[in-house]
């Protein structure tokens, strides 16, 4: 049985929170192609250029442990469920629903950002990098919200 090291522990989170980065990066970037609302628009392409900058700071902090970050296409079509539903409802062009599955999203990997601050004993630079992209992922949560009630 392989015992695994602190450090490859910590990358393995790390990367488990690189992949969802990965995925609404993605996720916003096709969200601002797809809706016709300017204001939209650029929020989701706002949206996809900070989860492109977690991404990055993600990497350099799984670096720093010497270890392997996750590669943006290695994730092997493994695309969370609730952006599958969002390209969806695209068709429909239904702004509200559209932002309520935004939120759907934003709430599951605020989970994982609350579970994995939780359980560990992280050191100082990777939970002050955990705790600002958190805060970011519940202030996006936050605007969602009120634009879902302009449009509905």
């Amino acid at each position: 049985m392989k015992v695994m090291k602190y450090t490859e522990e910590i990358s393995n989170n790390l990367n488990e929170l690189l992949i969802k980065n990965y995925d609404a990066e993605k996720g916003y970037k096709h969200a601002a192609e797809n809706v016709s609302s300017h204001t939209l628009k650029h929020f989701f392409e706002r949206m996809s250029s900070e989860r492109a900058e977690f991404a990055r700071e993600l990497k350099t902090e799984i670096l720093r442990y010497g270890e392997e970050p996750e590669d943006s296409g290695s994730f092997k079509g493994v695309v969370h469920r609730n952006w599958m539903t969002l390209k969806s409802l695209f068709l429909s062009n239904d702004e509200e629903a559209i932002l309520e599955e935004v939120i759907r999203g934003e709430e599951k990997s605020l989970e994982s950002y609350f579970n994995i601050l939780r359980e560990r004993n992280l050191p100082a630079s990777t939970d002050a990098l955990l705790f600002k992209q958190k805060t970011a992922i519940q202030t996006t949560i936050n605007s969602v919200k009120k634009q879902e009630e302009l449009v509905s």
